[in-house]
This record gives structure tokens, C-alpha cells and sequence, in this order.
């Protein structure tokens, strides 16, 4: 898979994952169907914040791990130019 593909892949899912996060929020402290449903109610907005938290995290630390490999290759490619 390309790297821009890989990226543009991560990006979705960290899209995805703050959406999730945004929704749980969303039926938490707004949505009165949820806060009629009790427990089940609060296990659903926090499973909705819990999913999007793991879509969100990893992604944001393989784009970064991404981006430094590729400054560490461009600097390497200034360094042998000279």
C-alpha cells in the first residue's frame, strides 16, 4: 500500500474515531432516550466514546511516527547533496 494511501486510510479512521467520541458525548449529556434507558444508556454512550478513542489514538501516533520518518529521509537526502 502507498504511503499516501496508508495516510488517507489513518485519517478516516481518526475522522471516524472523533466522530464516535463527538457522538458518545452527544448521547450522554443531550440525548433523553439514552438517559431513560439508565445503565444501559450510560454503557452505550461510553462504549460510543471508548471505540472512537481507539480508532483516534494509534492513528494520530503511526501519522506522526510517518511524518518524522520522512523528514529523517529528506534530511538524509540534503546531507548527501552537499
Amino acid at each position: 500500500m502507498l504511503d499516501k494511501n496508508l495516510v488517507l486510510l489513518l485519517k478516516i479512521l481518526m475522522l471516524i474515531g472523533i466522530t464516535l467520541i463527538l457522538l458518545g458525548i452527544y448521547l450522554h449529556l443531550y440525548n433523553a432516550t439514552i438517559e431513560s434507558m439508565g445503565v444501559n444508556g450510560i454503557i452505550i454512550s461510553a462504549a460510543c466514546v471508548a471505540v472512537g478513542m481507539i480508532l483516534s489514538i494509534p492513528t494520530k501516533m503511526v501519522i506522526t511516527f510517518m511524518l518524522v520518518n520522512r523528514e529523517i529521509k529528506q534530511a538524509a537526502r540534503q546531507k548527501a547533496r552537499r
